[in-house]
């Protein structure tokens, strides 16, 4: 297999695949996750660890070269800390990384230190432990600011703080979180909020990355901040004498979609094209019906192929995703 065979109908080179290995969590997000709860895979309904691995080994070879660990919340699932191991081992990945809601990072770190994980990102939508129960669910702020203050004196690197933007619930942190910058060398990074899956959270209207970024300028100009190789959608600004970085991912706004270079796959193994889009093509059937390395490919080569050259979700007038983000990846 050559390293060219992930180029999509538009020129988009696909080097990124984030995995998705539960749709489990330990918290219940009011925009991720509804009340009436949706039921959970099944074990025998989730790829195992040798099934991901395998679908690791295929898509490297065909260019496949950074890979994301997700959830639900990936840490809360058994085994999670031997399959980094194998995982980052994987020839032809230059860049394996972690997203987790932070709960059990602090009791862990080691573990995924010692796993070869060096980038983590950790969704944070407050500073303040009264709205972070109200957001989750939980009253669990002072463990995961535990698990960040002590990732960073560990030197992990970056550490990037996700913080969904809410309307009425923490845009007057924004400026708070924003500071943060000048402190650690933190990535704050905010996210426009994307209708994906059965959610109670549904604002009035949508905070975008424009008004945000307003809403955080007198603390000082935002200069760009050169791209590298590792960046994914944000747009990336730095504060002059800030030590850290503030970043937008303007899903709605000014969607990224012409430079997207990522594939997902569910924690169902189910291979999607696009976050944004419902398609998705069934690499879980394939390998336990004894498919070939190769015919693995052409699902992937197929799965390319449906890429969209954009999403259908609009700032003005958004659409749904059917798919719970949980089980997507985030």
């Amino acid at each position: 297999m050559n390293t060219s065979k992930l180029v999509d109908n538009f020129n988009r080179h696909l080097n990124y695949l984030r995995i998705s290995i539960t749709d489990r969590c330990n918290l219940q997000c009011r925009y991720c996750e509804p009340q009436d709860l949706i039921p959970k895979l099944s074990h025998a309904e989730i790829l195992t660890y040798e099934e991901i691995l395998r679908v690791v080994r295929v898509a490297t070879r065909l260019g496949i070269s950074k890979v994301r660990i997700t959830g639900g919340e990936p840490l809360v699932r058994k085994g999670v800390y031997e399959f980094l191991h194998e995982l980052t081992a994987t020839e032809g990945l230059k860049d394996v990384s972690l997203t987790t809601n932070g709960v059990l990072l602090k009791d862990n770190l080691e573990k995924i230190q010692a796993a070869g994980i060096s980038r983590i990102n950790i969704s944070l939508d407050t500073l303040n432990p009264t709205k972070y129960h109200e957001i989750t669910g939980h009253d669990e702020f002072d463990r995961v600011w535990q698990g960040i203050e002590k990732a960073h004196q560990m030197g992990f690197y970056p550490i990037k703080l996700n913080i969904v933007a809410l309307k009425g619930i923490n845009e007057e942190e924004f400026v708070e979180m924003a500071q943060l910058s000048f402190q650690y060398p933190f990535h704050i990074r905010f996210i426009e909020y994307m209708p994906i899956g059965r959610s109670d959270f549904n604002p009035d209207s949508l905070l975008l990355a424009p008004e945000i970024k307003s809403r955080i300028s007198d603390l000082g100009n935002l200069a760009i901040v050169q791209e590298d190789e590792h960046d994914g959608p944000a747009r990336r600004y730095k504060y002059e004498d800030a030590i850290g970085e503030i970043g937008f991912i303007p899903a709605l706004s000014q969607h990224f979609c012409n430079k997207c270079n990522r594939l997902r796959l569910t924690a169902s193994g189910q291979l999607r094209p696009c976050l944004l889009s419902d398609h998705q093509e069934d690499l879980k059937e394939a390998i336990r019906q004894n498919c070939s390395d190769r015919q693995l490919s052409d699902i992937f080569i197929k799965t390319v192929r449906h890429k969209p050259s954009d999403h259908n979700l609009i700032a003005k007038n958004p659409a749904r995703v059917c798919g719970q983000m949980r089980a997507i990846g985030g």
